[in-house]
């Protein structure tokens, strides 16, 4: 009868309470710790000065349509979370076709993740370097936003070494990369180039001791 009683009984609202806390307890990660300090970290690298020139660089080549962000992280987060910003940016660089054919902004985040994809994939076409590239949740999550400055460093920095026109902006902004000298070469020229090398190292094809002398030969007394 007892136990019949306890499971019907009705739960009072202290239970639902202490019932609720213990779920949020057990899903709920640690605030602080190694996840804080590394956070902090990456935090850390985030260059102020760089988000100023990157700000001044994206607001000319897009033009003034894009606005200008608050100062700091945040305020650059939520200038270009929802990728539309970034997409106007990689456009602008291509003298051809343009490789987003579509640029529309929403508030919906899947839609908003997918507008940095295909940034991102974009970036690449034109020479950014996936170990210069930002992940997704870098920018949309603000978890790496250095990382974002990197990659858009990257990308000014081919626009300033491929001197294609598209490039708006102070060129000092950012450095030129080292560019690859590619030299094509006939056959003809490869064949006179292997000759040359055969004769500078010599030949020893029928070459013999005989006639050779080697010092004096040593007197026995």
């Amino acid at each position: 009868m007892k136990m019949q009683m306890n499971r019907n009984r009705k739960l009072t609202c202290p239970d639902i309470k202490m019932a609720t806390k213990s779920v949020g307890m057990a899903n709920k990660g640690p605030s602080y710790g190694m996840s804080r300090q590394v956070q902090d970290k990456i935090d850390s690298k985030y260059d102020p000065e760089l988000e100023q020139i990157l700000v001044e660089w994206i607001s000319r080549q897009c033009g003034s349509g894009v606005g200008r962000p608050e100062a700091g992280k945040l305020g650059f987060q939520t200038w270009l979370k929802d990728g539309c910003i970034l997409s106007e940016l990689i456009n602008s660089l291509f003298p051809g076709d343009k490789p987003i054919k579509k640029i529309q902004s929403s508030p919906m985040a899947f839609k908003q993740m997918e507008q940095i994809s295909q940034f991102l994939n974009a970036a690449e076409k034109y020479g950014v370097t996936k170990t210069d590239m930002f992940q997704t949740v870098d920018l949309w999550e603000g978890k790496d936003l250095a990382a974002v400055q990197r990659t858009l460093s990257a990308l000014g920095s081919l626009a300033v070494t491929k001197e294609e026109g598209t490039y708006n902006g102070d060129p000092n902004w950012f450095f030129k990369k080292a560019q690859e000298n590619k030299r094509d070469f006939s056959d003809e020229q490869l064949k006179a180039g292997k000759n040359v090398i055969g004769l500078q190292m010599g030949s020893n094809k029928g070459a013999s001791q005989e006639g050779m002398s080697y010092g004096r030969p040593r007197q026995i007394l």
